[in-house]
């Protein structure tokens, strides 16, 4: 089986608030989805948290590694893509779309063995794994409302992050956490500050007095509480604070994680697959997490594809126990056939399928894509 050609397709008309400062736009198209085409009729999907733009040239440049490979020679391809991008923006967004080409590699890699990809990644140490509803801050009112409505639907573990959080006063942080933490009660609730957005303002000495105030609420862990280059300030803060400290989402390839895990910065690792490298590359991260006592939870604000990758993953890691659900997104809710359900349990079904096990849903891809014959592996 050989790789013949390598498709993509931008996602714009629902695309959701991020909480950035310059914020995004419903058309705006920041996640694109890859199709890697074999020559014996299988196709893998992947997705990039990157404009469409940049993850087309960034294959245009990759194709000749690619187009003739036996795609299920996996970590050898991507690893040869990123030992070929030393020169051309490593680690930006031939990375990211490195990491869409990857998670479709391991998809066709499952579909040709008969077999999920958790497998394939090393074997199933759970079969369910309990999603946590990934909301943005706001005044009260509409965040309580939210958070009251995701209980509702069955969801058990919270995060509410960015919006002014670190970027007003003492008083504000503490009165959204407190609404969020009246809103779902005894629920995981974890709080995200942002601090990968542009010129973040909070500080070490902010984000030691924050994580005393975030212990009062029973905050399960404190995320990006610093700027992400901040390697030293995390290190200070994880060893001072009371609340597990968390981070990496902006981090790109293994190389780049290794520093925070061996100076301990992190309690909690949070690779963001569809840009940091794609499976192999989180896989490998998770890996030396385990070695040293670090959790991995995937970051996951991006599309259906992303999130079942970020499944297939927890499967394969022994303390990787929860993923992120970017809530009211189309991109994630309604982008794969069937859509997704939380059991009684507040739990997802991870897909037992081989591949990925999901396919794309061709009414949302026409909906929703910037080529709408994208989920037809015969366009």
């Amino acid at each position: 089986m050989r790789i013949t050609r390598v498709e993509t397709c931008g996602l714009r008309g629902a695309t959701p608030e991020g909480g950035w400062s310059n914020e995004l736009r419903p058309d705006d198209v920041v996640h694109t989805l890859v199709a890697v085409h074999t020559d014996e009729g299988l196709t893998g999907i992947g997705s990039a948290f990157t404009t469409e733009n940049l993850v087309r040239g960034a294959i245009d440049l990759l194709l000749p590694h690619l187009v003739g490979q036996d795609p299920v020679e996996v970590e050898r391809i991507t690893e040869t893509l990123h030992q070929t991008a030393f020169w051309m923006g490593r680690g930006g967004a031939l990375t990211h779309a490195t990491s869409a080409i990857d998670i479709a590699l391991w998809d066709i890699a499952g579909q040709a063995l008969g077999q999920p990809v958790g497998r394939l990644l090393g074997g199933r140490h759970r079969t369910r794994v309990r999603p946590y509803a990934s909301v943005l801050m706001d005044e009260a009112g509409p965040m309580t409302d939210n958070l009251t409505e995701l209980v509702e639907q069955g969801f058990t573990a919270f995060k509410i992050g960015w919006w002014k959080f670190g970027r007003v006063d003492a008083a504000t942080d503490e009165r959204t956490v407190a609404a969020a933490r009246a809103a779902i009660g005894d629920r995981l609730l974890a709080v995200d500050a942002g601090g990968s957005e542009g010129f973040f303002p909070g500080g070490l000495a902010w984000a030691k007095r924050t994580a005393r105030m975030l212990a009062d609420y029973d905050v399960a862990w404190f995320e990006e509480a610093l700027a992400p280059d901040d390697l030293e300030g995390f290190a200070e803060l994880r060893a001072s604070s009371p609340v597990p400290i968390s981070g990496g989402e902006v981090l790109t390839r293994r190389q780049s994680f290794s520093p925070y895990l061996r100076r301990r910065a992190f309690d909690i690792v949070q690779p963001d697959t569809t840009k940091g490298g794609g499976l192999s590359e989180s896989r490998r991260i998770g890996w030396e997490a385990q070695d040293l006592g670090i959790r991995l939870i995937p970051h996951g604000w991006n599309t259906a594809i992303g999130l079942a990758a970020d499944l297939q993953l927890s499967s394969a890691l022994a303390s990787t126990d929860l993923v992120e659900y970017k809530t009211g997104s189309a991109y994630v809710d309604d982008l794969v056939a069937g859509g997704w359900r939380l059991g009684a349990d507040g739990c997802l079904d991870i897909p037992s399928g081989p591949g990925l096990g999901v396919s794309l849903d061709p009414e949302a891809v026409e909906e929703y894509g910037t080529r709408p014959a994208f989920a037809d592996p015969e366009a």
